[in-house]
């Protein structure tokens, strides 16, 4: 089943990594946050909220509907950092406060995008950058690999990429939403992600077993999990493990 992010069990799934330079590298080529003000929907446990500051960033927002995960980003939370409890279609933000609007990860699990990209519109100031990150199914569908274990997720379980195809955007429904709520044509780039990088092998098959911070693995039950594991570990070779992952990045000015 879905996983359930009001969960206290599953409140730091989400925190305990930082951002790669591979992400940083990828976000200052599109904008310079210098200085700015961010405010970062669906932070989760904060990883690109803590990221933003180290970027230059004056003041971060981030904001998430899940109390728990929030806790969780509060025990690591740098000074600048201000967490906020709120829907990403409904803040409860100031309007037109933010330099830069950010949503990773996030749009594939919210029922109405346009309202979301709408409250990114309302909270940005003219002229403000509104940075959406995502997968679509090009990028689900790249292959598995050394360094793309995510990807035989959907060799070992064809199903799950039906889940995937039934949340995943695509680029027609995220530029439809973006220009109807005002936002000048956005840029789309993608970017390949290091997500993290391993000690050894046993390490990051544990974050499986865990399920941590992978909601697609709760679509599987225990004895599913722990095949898949099992499958992980014949194809990946003794030795540290980097995890890279395919995303989305589109870019818009209000």
């Amino acid at each position: 089943m879905p996983v359930d992010f009001h969960d206290p069990g599953n409140a730091r799934t989400y925190s305990d990594r930082d951002a790669d330079s591979s992400w940083n590298q990828a976000v200052t080529s599109l904008l310079d946050p210098r200085g700015h003000t961010v405010i970062d929907i669906g932070c989760g446990g904060g990883t690109y909220a803590r990221a933003w500051l180290r970027l230059g960033a004056e003041v971060v927002t981030g904001v998430d509907s899940s109390a728990p995960i929030l806790d969780a980003a509060r025990s690591d939370a740098p000074p600048g950092l201000q967490l906020h409890l709120g829907d990403a279609a409904a803040t409860g933000l100031p309007a037109d406060g933010a330099d830069i609007v950010f949503a990773r990860a996030l749009v594939h699990h919210v029922r109405d995008l346009g309202a979301v990209v709408l409250e990114a519109h309302r909270l940005l100031r003219p002229g403000g950058h509104y940075l959406v990150q995502d997968r679509t199914m090009d990028d689900v569908d790249q292959p598995g690999s050394v360094e793309h274990p995510r990807g035989w997720l959907f060799e070992v379980f064809p199903r799950l990429r039906q889940v995937e195809a039934a949340r995943r955007p695509d680029h027609a429904g995220v530029h439809t939403a973006l220009t109807a709520a005002g936002f000048d044509t956005p840029t789309v780039h993608t970017v390949w992600e290091v997500r993290r990088r391993y000690d050894d092998r046993e390490t990051y098959l544990a974050e499986i077993a865990a399920r941590t911070g992978r909601s697609i693995l709760h679509e599987l039950d225990d004895d599913e999990l722990a095949h898949l594991v099992a499958e992980l570990h014949r194809r990946l070779p003794v030795g540290p493990v980097l995890e890279r992952d395919r995303w989305t990045l589109w870019c818009a000015v209000r």
